[in-house]
C-alpha cells in the first residue's frame, strides 16, 4: 500500500462480509502505523474486527433499564463534550476532578472522532474507546507500557474484545524480549495476568453512566465497580 492509498479515510461498509472487515482493518493499520493516534482508523479497526462481540454487547445492554438509557441517550466522553476546567474545582478525590487531573497530569487530550454513529454498534465502540481514560482512574493502572499492558488485560477479562488481545499479545512480546526498567519478565506476567482476573471479576462498565457522578469519589466507583487488585509479591 503506498502513501496515497494509507492518507485516504478508511471506512467500513454496513453489512460487511469477513473478507473486507478484514481488508478495512488491514488499512486501518497502515494508518495507524503512520498515524497511531487516528481516532477515526482506530475505531474503524475496533469495529471491522469486534463487531459481532458490540453487537453481543448491545442485546445485552438493551435486557436493562440502565442500559436501554444509555442506548438510546448516547452521552458522549469525547473532548468538546467535556469541561475539564469545570471539573477540575470539584473537589479533590471525586472522579471529576481525578479524570480533569489524569489529562492535565499526562500532558494528553480526551478522545476525539468524527466517525458518524450510525448505530448501536457504533455507538458501543465508541463508548468504549472514551471509557479508557477513565479506567485508568478507576483501576489504578499506570499510562506506561506496563500499565497500559495491564489495562489491556483488565479489559479483556471484562469485555473480549479481539482487538484487546492483538494489542496484548503484541505488547507482551515486545515487554518480554525489552523488559521495562525495574520488572522483570516473571514481574510482568504476573500482574498481566492479576489484571485479567481483575477485570474478570469486576462489574461490566459499559452500562455505567459516569457523566452522573463526576462528583462521587473515586474510592466508592472504584469499590462498585472494580473488582479488588491482588497484591503482588
Amino acid at each position: 500500500m503506498n502513501a496515497s492509498q494509507v492518507s485516504q479515510p478508511v471506512s467500513l461498509p454496513d453489512n460487511a462480509s469477513l473478507f473486507t472487515r478484514l481488508r478495512v482493518a488491514r488499512q486501518c493499520l497502515e494508518v495507524l502505523k503512520n498515524d497511531a493516534g487516528n481516532p477515526t482508523a482506530g475505531q474503524t479497526l475496533s469495529l471491522s474486527l469486534n463487531g459481532n462481540v458490540f453487537a453481543s454487547l448491545v442485546e445485552e445492554l438493551g435486557r436493562s433499564q440502565e442500559g436501554r438509557r444509555i442506548l438510546s441517550e448516547r452521552p458522549s466522553l469525547q473532548g468538546k463534550d467535556l469541561d475539564l476546567t469545570a471539573l477540575e474545582r470539584l473537589p479533590e478525590g471525586t472522579l471529576g476532578h481525578a479524570f480533569a487531573r489524569y489529562f492535565r497530569d499526562n500532558k494528553i487530550s480526551p478522545f476525539e472522532t468524527t466517525l458518524e454513529l450510525k448505530s448501536d454498534i457504533e455507538f458501543i465502540s465508541k463508548r468504549y474507546r472514551e471509557i479508557h481514560d477513565l479506567l485508568h482512574v478507576l483501576t489504578g493502572y499506570g499510562t506506561d507500557v506496563v500499565g497500559e499492558m495491564e489495562l489491556q488485560a483488565y479489559c479483556l477479562g471484562n469485555v473480549g474484545l479481539r482487538t484487546t488481545a492483538f494489542v496484548l499479545l503484541n505488547g507482551s512480546l515486545f515487554l518480554l524480549k525489552t523488559p521495562q526498567s525495574g520488572v522483570g519478565r516473571s514481574a510482568y506476567l504476573q500482574r498481566v495476568w492479576a489484571a485479567y482476573r481483575r477485570g474478570h471479576a469486576s462489574a461490566p462498565f459499559l452500562d455505567f453512566r459516569f457523566e452522573d457522578h463526576w462528583e462521587t469519589p473515586v474510592a466508592t466507583l472504584r469499590a462498585r465497580l472494580c473488582a479488588p487488585a491482588e497484591r503482588m509479591n
